[in-house]
């Protein structure tokens, strides 16, 4: 199974280019079947670019789960703790191998009208 994320264009291209080998999120989707993320770089691209593999999904305390994705977070210390600013747990989606389309996407061609806030399960 797949789920498609919403990503800004600086932070997915560098998921792409191997710098940014760590996705951060809030909250991760609970099916355990899940092994691709199909990236949306939101606006002002608003395309599908490419999809990687999950190698797995870490969740820890926010100051332990930076000291461990430092490194390849492709963020700031500062956009880190901004975005998990009054949470207790971080979750990081490790990238595995990945696919940068070489055409990008639209959200048409995978019957979706609207770009998901968070993430959506598709097939």
């Amino acid at each position: 199974m797949k789920v498609l994320l919403s990503i800004k264009p600086e932070f997915a291209n560098k998921i792409f280019d191997g710098s940014k080998k760590f996705e951060f999120r809030k909250s991760v989707f609970k099916n355990p079947s899940v092994d691709t993320v199909v990236v949306y770089a939101s606006s002002p691209v608003q395309k599908v670019i490419g999809e990687f593999k999950i190698s797995k999904i870490m969740t820890d305390d926010v100051e332990c789960l930076w000291q461990k994705t430092a490194l390849f977070s492709g963020i700031s210390k500062m956009f880190y703790d901004e975005y998990f600013s009054h949470k207790k747990e971080a979750n990081a989606i490790a990238v595995g191998r990945m696919t940068k389309y070489s055409e990008p996407l639209s959200l048409s061609d995978f019957g979706i009208k609207y770009p998901p806030q968070s993430f959506m399960y598709i097939q």
